[in-house]
């Protein structure tokens, strides 16, 4: 690390380089994913095979929203996400893995993207979801039954894209998420974990799909969200941490179902987000001048998509697809 990437930490925040892109580069970034996805060999793809289906999802949302639906093969797609399909109902990453609920929900919201959801045996899907659920309303991401707020998302997520939500016990869900509702405004992981953003996004959007977002302070949570601004203007996660482009979604998005957008200097997010495009290959990364990657292009064009670019397709803040391939089902 450089002596001015130590200094960023010290200080919590990062300098925007004079010589950064001020505008979007739409058409570098589809080709940096159409590039990702064709380029099976490269390290980067290798490595991110225990992700593989969620990083799918992230390109397939990314050039929806980037309005390139054509820039990756669909069946070829369709067709790795029916051999990730296990016997269990489930989605794994990858084939010769086990099933998850994050890469069942993936797997969802890529099928609904490509309108291929009804070839697939979605009671199968909705038992494997109902599976998990734990006696006191929260919900493991596999057989381990590790606990997370992001879990009890996915399930709900999935369940509702699919039309299923009856087969869970959707009282008990609401009365987890509810327990993991810090002081502060934010969420946790579980009852008593730090308040984090990601975990604000996912327990937001378990109330406003549930229709029991009344069921907390808005303006409490939304000055929290608010205060992850940095002078920057990048948002951060949690308290005295840097700030990185993929909080350009879960930030904005929990600002959007609370109806509270406005609370952050939009000017000065686009111009950090912009800041974080690679102008040569294409591709957002966390932070200006770090390498680009599928995760924070997605986040990245869809932070400019909330934020009024109009040559993006708009998104849905729920569940970051766009509006038009979520049609009546779409939230926010």
């Amino acid at each position: 690390m450089s002596f001015a990437g130590f200094l960023d930490i010290a200080r919590k925040d990062v300098d925007i380089p004079s010589k950064s892109p001020t505008d979007l580069l739409p058409l570098l970034h589809a080709d940096f994913i159409t590039n990702y996805e064709k380029n099976k060999d490269s390290y980067e793809y290798v490595m991110a095979e225990p992700l593989r289906l969620s990083g799918i999802y992230w390109c397939v949302s990314a050039v929806m929203i980037l309005n390139k639906p054509d820039a990756l093969s669909r069946d070829a797609i369709i067709e790795y996400i029916r051999e990730c399909q296990r016997p269990d109902g489930g989605f794994a990453p990858a084939t010769h893995h086990d099933s998850h609920l994050l890469h069942t929900l993936s797997a969802v919201q890529i099928l609904i993207m490509y309108e291929a959801l009804d070839s697939f045996d979605l009671d199968a899907v909705a038992d494997y979801v109902r599976r998990l659920q734990n006696d006191d309303g929260s919900f493991g991401g596999d057989v381990s039954n590790e606990v997370d707020t992001r879990f009890s998302f996915c399930a709900v997520a999935t369940l509702y894209l699919i039309d299923r939500l009856h087969v869970i016990d959707v009282e008990k869900t609401i009365k987890y998420v509810l327990r993991c509702y810090n002081f502060d405004g934010g969420f946790g992981t579980r009852p008593g974990s730090e308040s984090h953003s990601g975990q604000v996004y996912c327990c937001l959007g378990t109330l406003c799909i549930t229709k029991r977002l009344d069921s907390i302070d808005r303006d409490r949570t939304a000055e929290w969200l608010a205060q992850r601004q940095c002078a920057s203007g990048g948002l951060n996660g949690r308290p005295e941490k840097l700030p990185d482009v993929c909080y350009s979604w879960w930030v904005l998005a929990s600002l959007a179902m609370l109806g509270h957008l406005n609370w952050v200097d939009k000017d000065a997010l686009m111009k950090f987000i912009y800041a974080c495009q690679d102008d040569e290959t294409g591709g957002f990364a966390d932070r200006p001048g770090d390498c680009p990657d599928p995760f924070h292009t997605v986040f990245g064009v869809a932070g400019l998509s909330l934020l009024g670019r109009e040559d993006l397709s708009a998104v849905d803040a729920v569940f970051c697809m766009p509006k038009y391939t979520l049609k009546e089902k779409s939230l926010c």
